[in-house]
């Protein structure tokens, strides 16, 4: 129904945003809403895909045409529903997905929260060799220089990213797990952290 959305971003929360247009707010679940966050009171575009629920009609976000069309692959396969592939889409390592399903790497797919060996499986029988045409790249979205952050920061950062986390289905303790690592690191934004902390859950 919906191809894409133009309007002012009202909202960023740890799993969807919210566009206001003509006076409705549209709720729209996206794999890194903190990606979004410099954007805040300011138009938008967003490509968009709608599932009908007997109970509830959702709205998925992507910045791209080929983020969405990766989405649309991937929730084709059985096993994986819209919550499964924006925890997928949300590492943002496109080629290495592609990479994997074309060289039936069942370990790295794996990786992901909610699929398992056999979705893994299923995964590389349904997509090998059907995804070489996608061209994923993503906007940089920030403009964000090198600066002191204070421990409250630095707190409220890694408590939203772990929201965002828990939100994309990882369990409490890959996140501990991942925290650990990054305690150190001095990040100025959850959208920072949040995609290093990806790149960690699938380098394990």
């Amino acid at each position: 129904m919906y191809d894409y959305l133009k309007g002012l971003l009202v909202e960023v929360t740890p799993s969807y945003i919210v566009i206001d247009i003509q006076g409705i707010g549209f709720k729209i679940y996206v794999a890194n809403p903190f990606q979004f966050s410099s954007k805040r009171q300011e138009q938008v575009t967003i490509y968009v895909h709608q599932t009908i629920r007997e109970d509830a009609h959702l709205l998925y976000g992507f910045a791209t045409f080929e983020e969405r069309q990766l989405f649309e692959r991937l929730i084709q396969v059985s096993g994986i529903g819209p919550k499964s592939a924006l925890a997928i889409m949300a590492s943002e390592d496109h080629e290495g997905l592609i990479q994997a399903i074309e060289t039936s790497n069942i370990t790295y797919l794996t990786r992901f929260p909610g699929v398992g060996k056999k979705t893994a499986q299923q995964m590389v029988l349904d997509l090998q060799g059907k995804l070489d045409e996608l061209v994923l790249f993503r906007e940089e979205m920030w403009d964000l220089a090198p600066e002191k952050v204070s421990n409250s920061v630095k707190q409220d950062v890694a408590d939203e990213a772990r929201e965002a986390l828990l939100a994309l289905g990882y369990s409490e303790r890959d996140i501990k797990r991942v925290s650990k690592v990054l305690v150190g690191e001095n990040f100025t934004s959850t959208d920072e952290y949040l995609r290093r902390a990806l790149k960690e859950m699938i380098s394990k």
